[in-house]
């Protein structure tokens, strides 16, 4: 059985600067992050902490989107909350992503304040998954 780490900021994007950029500026303000290319790399890797945090792209160059992925099945299983960050937001996307139950909405280039405060929002609100 794998332990349950106390914390994990988790971050799914295709661009590697951008992976890189929220990495080290999280990392700045002490917060353990985890980054990965795509969504079936955070799935075959994830595993669940007891606060946590997926800060997800929505335009990812796989075939699912980041709210396509919040739909799926192997999503369901997870449960946790979920900041959507992305560079060619709209209306449409935004109403979806509150249908999913996406905690914030981030348009690209990042704010770091704004970032900062959804994710301490977010990782505060996370519920400890079920054994």
């Amino acid at each position: 059985m794998t332990p349950i780490r106390d914390e994990m900021i988790f971050v799914v994007d295709d661009d590697e600067a951008v992976r890189d950029s929220v990495r080290v500026l999280l990392e700045a303000y002490g917060m353990p992050v985890e980054t990965y290319p795509s969504t079936e790399a955070f799935s075959n890797a994830y595993r669940p902490c007891a606060r946590q945090c997926l800060i997800l792209d929505q335009h990812l160059r796989e075939m699912k989107t980041g709210l396509d992925f919040l739909a799926s099945p192997e999503w369901a299983a997870m449960r946790l909350p979920v900041i959507l960050i992305t560079g060619r937001g709209d209306a449409a996307i935004k109403g979806r992503a509150a249908d999913l139950g996406v905690s914030d909405y981030i348009d690209k280039p990042i704010d770091a304040g704004h970032l900062i405060a959804a994710i301490e929002r977010a990782a505060g609100t996370a519920r400890r998954p079920h054994p």
